[in-house]
């Protein structure tokens, strides 16, 4: 079973959520095998679209869905469709241009049917897009010859004349998505950076999926799939380079990355800064160099601090991953590979000048470090480079070739239109006002496990649980919302879920995606617009006290007899305002983020849980997980008050029994649980009751990672920021920050019982 009490204002965004065990459909008639005949385009492209932005200033009139096509682009491949595609982003004062930071009243989708589109500028993806072609026969995007801007695709203009300042700020560039594309720069000039694919600027609920990037293949390209320069993402994947001088040029806080192939680049990742990345099932072909990472600066000059690459495969490569700087027995940029398979690769690791680490050949790497590991309850550290302790790997965490398995986001392109239904031709508003309950509960009472159900784009207000059937699959529109509002999850004496997806003794497979759980407070046994839970009722003073803004009981709750494939998925209580001016922060209360039960297997790939009261990860009783790459945010007004309050410990949700000496929210906490493998996590504490002083000493709290005595865990790059403690066993700190300086965070390369 999965409950979901999910959190505040944009709480819980479901990119790709499989699920299993699941409460029984009656469905007579299967949905079966797709049904779409080979010459029918997309699904999205003929069905109906009837959409709305709840709270827009003019909901009646404003276009969610967008068809280029209906702009005016030709997709000939001779036309210019510059324009047409940009004022299709841009029609219905939505956010961009420079003069507005962030807002989640002008959603769209922009629809690119198949077709070859000319484009001679970029195309500028403002606030809350998502660019999606074709998935059947993707569109390309080609760039003219004549192309000079920054990439072909931009999701944060830089402002002419701006001294550096860009239209967003970068670690809240929130709600984006691009896919089913091939973007070909072979046409610009192969000296010309302007060949790049993609600026992806972002941070978390972001997501580059099924693309292709074609580049130069010249010795003297310039050309770049992505760029990216900073921010706080995030996840990427199922995406291929080809040719360039990068394929990927990366620099955020942290990411994970699955599925990515890249093919004759002089460099296939070039990495510039990070706390931490993880990077899942990669394969690299005739590059020259396959991660060539900047290593080795201190707190004012950032660099590749940690980097967590699991199942590659890289042939024909002189070098497999190269640093800037050699490590000279200390920690200069933590790294960790897994299940690396080398054919014809002489240098596994290296340093620029040409030393090696690691020799390579063709070889298997099974587990290998170069950082600080540790071992149980002892705070002294060895730098290493060499083998590290190899966490059991659970055959049901693996595919067929032994990875760890992985999803491709699901789009349903072999479906036919009449095989979906939509639950606003159903009777559901989704205006936002409307008490859509009764109406979704019929809907699925009737179609789950016949029809695909699509929630037209809306904010569908619900005020009892909705539980979702096995069989079922829901594909949202512009990140279509389930919000819980009223009596029945305002009693924190008796919580109940939202969205809840199981029941015991049933079982059968739940695929969930562009979803967003929220809430309309205050819903403590449960700031965007429509939430009740925005600055001006929940200001960052406190002044709007508790009760009113409490936005959830706990965020997702996977209970024993479940198993979970997470991707892209963030549990997020808002800590400011997305639609104010100023992107104000404000106080909300959400007393856990995710609890997990499961006996497994549970995939939690590029996840995300921040500002939850007592933790945002919480394994009790749980086996066969895999975390990668996880991040967290304590809550910015603890200590005060001090954690559990303002909720109190319930057993039941497996609470932390003991608060003495705790004074922040766990950001993970793993309890009487085996194989549980964390392999990349970034966990931080930016704040004291909203200031920053505790920085510089890194006491904003003392302990965030604690695992007790009867678990077995294997810890790989745990990056940490203001926590004194950065790993504790039986809540007793152990691995103290100050052992490992990496930059602006602390890492940790491998940390296991034994």
């Amino acid at each position: 079973m999965l409950f979901s009490y999910f959190a505040s204002a944009i709480a819980a965004v479901i990119s790709s959520a499989t699920l299993v065990n699941s409460l029984g459909t009656s469905c007579s008639t299967p949905l079966g095998a797709g049904t779409a005949a080979a010459t029918d385009p997309f699904w999205m492209q003929n069905i109906k679209h009837q959409g709305i932005a709840a709270f827009n200033p003019s909901p009646s009139s404003y276009q969610v869905f967008r068809n280029v096509k209906d702009f005016g682009a030709r997709g000939d491949g001779v036309t210019d469709d510059t324009a047409a595609i940009n004022a299709a982003i841009t029609a219905g004062s939505r956010c961009g241009g420079g003069s507005c930071g962030s807002s989640t009243v002008s959603p769209a989708v922009v629809y690119f049917p198949s077709g070859t589109y000319l484009v001679s500028h970029s195309i500028i993806a403002y606030y809350y897009t998502q660019l999606i072609g074709d998935a059947r026969h993707p569109p390309t995007l080609l760039a003219a010859a004549s192309f000079s801007d920054i990439a072909v695709i931009d999701v944060d203009p830089y402002i002419p004349g701006g001294n550096g300042a860009q239209w967003y700020t970068n670690q809240n560039n929130f709600f984006r998505s691009v896919r089913n594309f091939v973007i070909d720069v072979t046409r610009v000039p192969a000296t010309m950076s302007q060949g790049t694919g993609i600026h992806w600027q972002v941070a978390q609920a972001t997501s580059l999926i099924n693309i292709v990037v074609n580049m130069s293949p010249a010795a003297n390209t310039a050309h770049q799939g992505i760029w990216m320069e900073n921010g706080s993402g995030g996840f990427m994947g199922d995406l291929v380079f080809n040719g360039g001088k990068f394929g990927m040029w990366v620099g955020n806080q942290q990411f994970t990355v699955r599925n990515v192939t890249v093919n004759n680049a002089q460099t296939a990742v070039f990495g510039n800064w990070d706390w931490g990345w993880t990077f899942q099932g990669i394969t690299i072909n005739n590059c020259q160099v396959g991660f060539d990472l900047q290593t080795g600066g201190g707190t004012a000059t950032q660099t590749v601090g940690a980097e967590a690459i699991i199942d590659a495969t890289v042939s024909n490569t002189p070098i497999f991953v190269r640093t800037s700087q050699a490590s000279n027995g200390k920690l200069g940029g933590s790294l960790v590979l897994n299940n690396i398979h080398l054919n014809n690769v002489p240098t596994a690791v290296g340093v620029v000048g040409g030393a090696v680490v690691l020799a390579g050949g063709t070889t298997t790497i099974a587990s290998w470090g170069q950082g600080d590991v540790f071992k149980g309850t002892s705070a002294t550290g060895t730098f290493t480079q060499g083998n590290i302790p190899a966490a059991n790997k659970p055959a049901a965490l693996l595919d067929s070739s032994g990875r760890i398995f992985g999803k491709t986001h699901p789009q349903y392109g072999a479906y036919a239109v009449s095989q979906f239904v939509s639950v606003r031709d159903q009777g559901a508003k989704g205006d936002g006002k409307t008490d859509d309950t009764a109406a979704l509960k019929a809907i699925f009472a009737a179609f789950a496990g016949c029809k695909i159900i699509f929630f037209d784009a809306g904010t569908y207000v619900v005020t009892s649980t909705i539980q979702i059937p096995a069989g079922t699959q829901i594909v949202g529109e512009a990140w279509s919302v389930i919000a819980g509002k009223g009596a029945a999850f305002q009693n924190i004496n008796s919580p109940i879920p939202v969205v809840q997806v199981g029941a015991p003794g049933s079982s059968g497979v739940v695929e969930i995606s562009d979803i967003i759980f929220s809430t309309i407070g205050p819903t403590p046994g449960g700031g965007a617009a429509g939430t009740n839970l925005q600055v001006g009722q929940c200001p960052s003073s406190g002044s709007g006290g508790t009760t009113n803004c409490m936005a959830a009981y706990a965020g997702l709750h996977l209970t024993a007899s479940s198993s979970a494939y997470l991707e892209g998925t963030w549990v997020w209580l808002a800590d400011h305002d997305l639609d104010s001016s100023g992107q104000s922060q404000i106080s909300l209360f959400s007393g856990r983020g995710i609890l997990s039960e499961s006996a497994g297997p549970v995939w939690m790939i590029g996840t995300a849980s921040e500002h939850h009261t007592l933790y945002q990860y919480n394994l009790v009783n749980a086996a066969t997980h895999y975390l990668g790459l996880i991040q967290t945010e304590t809550p910015y007004y603890q200590p005060s008050p001090v954690p559990p309050a303002p909720f109190t410990v319930n057993a039941s949700f497996k609470d932390p029994a003991t608060w003495s000496g705790i004074s922040a929210a766990w950001a993970l906490r793993v309890t009487t649980s085996t194989d549980i493998i964390v392999f990349g996590a970034g966990l931080y504490s930016f704040f004291q009751n909203y200031g920053q002083a505790c920085l510089t000493p890194e006491n904003c709290q003392s302990q965030i990672v604690n695992v007790d005595t009867t678990s077995s865990v294997h810890i790989y790059s745990l990056s940490t920021v203001g926590t004194t403690f950065q790993l504790s066993v039986n809540q007793a700190g152990v691995i103290n920050q100050s052992s490992n300086p990496n930059g602006f965070a602390a890492t940790v390369t491998s940390w296991s019982q034994s």
